[in-house]
């Protein structure tokens, strides 16, 4: 009788194929063909690809309990947090998943509470229970050096997303909020705004701190000494900028320009404004920070700077586990781990009002 046909995925006997099938077939040991499914560097283009047409054929599906026994890791990466805004978290993550979508990792997503003094103790713990290959670090955890020194005790790998550079190029993902921060605020002076107000982000911030340095250069470098009350307290949060806008919009000479340092606060004092009847952009300019769907839901659509937290998302993924997603992706280098944000003109900017 003619032997029949088994088809993809089955091995001897009509059974699943298994790893000891592929390597009988493609003439190779075990070990190489784990190495293989486990993309070793250590292997030649030709052996690898006799092993990949060997799977190919069979259709053999690697076992991902197996493969996290090997690696004595699950094919996690865990997300660690405490980012008061929420599409700041959710924009990261798209990247992220946007990364590894065609990879057999998953992405665990974790709050922690940087105030809370047992938060290194709960992070190895929910490190330890889960053993992810790697952890990404929003800020402003991302800012906490012995957080990152017990994901290198854990042999946990790790990359830290920030403001400005704050670590080595392999373990961090970076933007410039302080250049783009002068640069916006550079174009107000440039419109002949004098009176500038600004709403500063949490305390503790390293993000709050970079813009607000920005926001002060290019006061320095137009010779502008604006009073204590011009800068208002904020913590990236709507009402915090409807807190803002009250203060300085009721100030004897409010300004006439306003740089919020995220665009939920930018919201908040354009509402402000709404209220009091001031006219955006007529007599009151409102620039923000972020470019989230609230620039772009509000009227006037808000001027603001893009940060691109979603492709922060992408290199982070790329550059913490290059060789669990496949031969395209390679770690960042100095350059191209520092991702430029960008001022996106809009209509909540004009000149100033003429007295």
């Amino acid at each position: 009788m003619a032997s029949q046909d088994k088809g993809p995925g089955k091995g001897p006997g009509g059974k699943q194929p298994t790893i000891n099938d592929v390597a009988a077939l493609a003439g190779v040991s075990k070990k190489t063909v784990s190495r293989v499914i486990n993309r070793s560097e250590f292997l030649t283009e030709k052996t690898r690809a006799t092993v990949e047409k060997a799977i190919e054929q069979l259709g053999f599906v690697p076992n991902p309990q197996a493969r996290a026994l090997a690696f004595r890791r699950n094919f996690l990466i865990a997300l660690l947090h405490d980012n008061p805004n929420a599409q700041t978290v959710l924009n990261f993550q798209r990247g992220v998943l946007d990364a590894i979508k065609d990879s057999d990792l998953a992405l665990l997503v974790r709050p922690v509470d940087r105030g809370s003094d047992k938060m290194l103790d709960d992070v190895r713990t929910f490190l330890e229970k889960q053993r992810p290959i790697g952890a990404m670090l929003l800020p402003p955890i991302s800012e906490n050096d012995d957080l990152a020194a017990l994901c290198e005790d854990l042999g946990v790998r790790y990359i830290r997303i920030g403001s400005a550079r704050i670590d080595d190029t392999k373990h961090c993902i970076s933007s410039n909020d302080r250049e783009v921060v002068a640069e916006a605020v550079r174009g107000l002076v440039a419109l002949g705004h004098r009176r500038i107000g600004f709403v500063r982000g949490p305390v503790g911030f390293r993000s709050a701190a970079e813009r607000e340095e920005g926001f002060r250069e290019a006061l320095a470098e137009a010779g502008l000494d604006l009073p204590a009350e011009f800068f208002a307290p904020g913590n990236y949060r709507y009402t915090a900028g409807i807190e803002a806008g009250e203060a300085l919009l009721s100030l004897s000479a409010p300004p006439t320009a306003v740089f919020c340092s995220n665009d939920e606060m930018a919201a908040g004092v354009m509402s402000v404004a709404h209220g009091k009847g001031i006219k955006v952009p007529g007599e009151l300019s409102i620039i923000g920070f972020d470019d989230s769907p609230t620039a772009t839901h509000i009227w006037p659509a808000l001027s603001t700077v893009r940060w691109p937290i979603r492709e922060m998302g992408i290199r982070a993924a790329q550059t913490l586990v290059p060789d669990f997603l496949g031969p395209g992706a390679k770690g960042g280098s100095d350059d191209d781990n520092v991702l430029a944000s960008t001022f996106v003109e809009r209509q909540s900017v004009a000149a100033p009002p003429r007295r």
